[in-house]
């Protein structure tokens, strides 16, 4: 079963869960010095407008007319109800997925690609540098410069420049120039290639190259995929469409939301518009992020300040992290492997407003695989780990035959992921 809304009933504004949150912010504190971060300490990375949106306190930030004018090519995206895998599972609970798979780049990275492309643009940037771990943002960052007329600079985690060929090949489609991280381009690829010459590389590591070679360059900027306000903010689009369509459905509100979280992007995007603050506890929905084991930065991880990259060039944000240096294994969840979690997300997992999970990555293939035989698409690794989530939790729903609504983020499809699914057949999985 599929709703559907009409384009223009998509939403032309973002929310911003900043004046909701149960506790303010920490503020960033500046990667060289004893003092939180101004607005201009952030001028030479972003657009005067995403540092303004990183710090708003309003409700709502209205998207422009540019930025709705390409997300109409694929937005509204359909919310869909998992019927087979319901009966599958023999559950009582009736699951819903919002489907971010059909962007053109094939997830949910579009919807900031596309804004951050546009703001750059209008400030007269010619030229943006980014990282990528599976592919999936890069992918999506290629294409929205591409339709803004933009150079496109990624630096593409070198264990998934060895696992997903065909991602590089699609971000080089759209025009963009592509190496490997960590790379010899740039003083922190060199740093790490000297110490670990086979380093499979990482987000952080990735992220310093980037930023470096954004900062040596008066006409580039620097654009990241997750874990920053503006970047969460921009994802809303995806809870706030599936709150419109859920009604279409005839449902209230869900029981439960799961979405995959690395830097938190896919997670809050769903779930941040469903948040009630000032609901009784026992009302609220439960919100439920799923890491990998190999990443747990959230179910292991420390809350305190630390650099969102390797090199520590940029903002120290208060978050949960595992640690800067941590380089996790080679993993199918190449966009998982993040060091970090946003300080939105972290925010609401220290005041208990979210649980967070964890699953190794056969559990997580095991239960793609399930979900595809019942529904017929094939999700990405890392959608799969809400995928993961989700049974587990229809599973316990069968066990006390309760009515459960659960709603999850189907972040991107899994067909230039495909080797995952081979290694998981075959008993190749990478170690964790």
């Amino acid at each position: 079963m599929r709703y559907v809304l009409k384009p223009e009933q998509m939403p032309s504004a973002w929310f911003n869960v900043l004046p909701c949150l149960p506790a303010p912010l920490a503020a960033p504190r500046h990667p060289f010095l004893d003092r939180d971060v101004d607005p201009a300490d952030l001028a030479e990375l972003f657009p005067a407008a995403l540092i303004d949106q990183e710090m708003s306190a309003e409700s709502w930030i209205d998207m422009p007319g540019p930025v709705l004018d390409i997300l109409r090519l694929w937005r509204p995206t359909p919310l869909l109800r998992a019927r087979r895998l319901e009966r599958c599972l023999d559950t009582p609970a009736r699951i819903y997925f919002k489907d971010e798979s059909v962007s053109p780049a094939g997830s949910h990275k579009s919807n900031t690609a596309v804004a951050q492309a546009y703001y750059n643009k209008a400030e007269g940037i010619r030229r943006i540098t980014t990282e990528t771990g599976a592919g999936q943002w890069g992918s999506a960052l290629s294409m929205a410069c591409q339709m803004l007329g933009l150079d496109c600079h990624v630096f593409m985690v070198a264990a998934s420049h060895r696992q997903k060929p065909y991602r590089r090949i699609l971000m080089e489609t759209w025009g963009a120039e592509v190496i490997a991280s960590p790379s010899a381009t740039t003083d922190a690829g060199r740093a790490v290639r000297h110490e670990h010459p086979d380093s499979p590389g990482s987000l952080g590591i990735a992220i310093s190259e980037a930023v470096e070679e954004a900062l040596l360059r008066p006409d580039t900027h620097y654009a990241l995929g997750s874990v920053l306000n503006h970047v969460l903010l921009h994802q809303t689009v995806i809870g706030l469409e599936a709150k419109q369509q859920l009604e279409l459905a005839g449902e209230t509100d869900p029981d439960v939301i799961i979405a995959a979280c690395g830097g938190g992007s896919n997670f809050a995007g769903l779930a941040l518009p469903f948040l009630q603050p000032h609901a009784p506890e026992a009302n609220r929905p439960r919100l439920i992020a799923v890491e990998p084991q190999s990443c747990p930065s959230l179910t292991e991880g420390m809350l305190r300040y630390e650099s969102g990259d390797t090199a520590g060039l940029t903002p120290r944000l208060w978050m949960h992290t595992i640690g800067r240096d941590f380089i996790p294994p080679a993993t199918h969840a190449g966009g998982l492997r993040y060091h970090g979690a946003a300080p939105i997300v972290s925010n609401l997992v220290q005041h208990h407003w979210i649980e967070a999970v964890a699953y190794p990555q056969a559990s997580v293939l095991e239960a793609a695989v399930r979900f595809a035989r019942a529904e017929g698409m094939i999700p990405a690794p890392e959608t799969a780990h809400a995928i993961r989530g989700v049974i587990d939790t229809a599973l316990a729903a069968r066990r006390t035959q309760q009515q459960t609504v659960i709603l999850f983020n189907y972040s991107g499809h899994g067909l230039l992921d495909l080797a995952a699914y081979d290694d998981y057949f075959h008993d190749r999985l990478p170690d964790e």
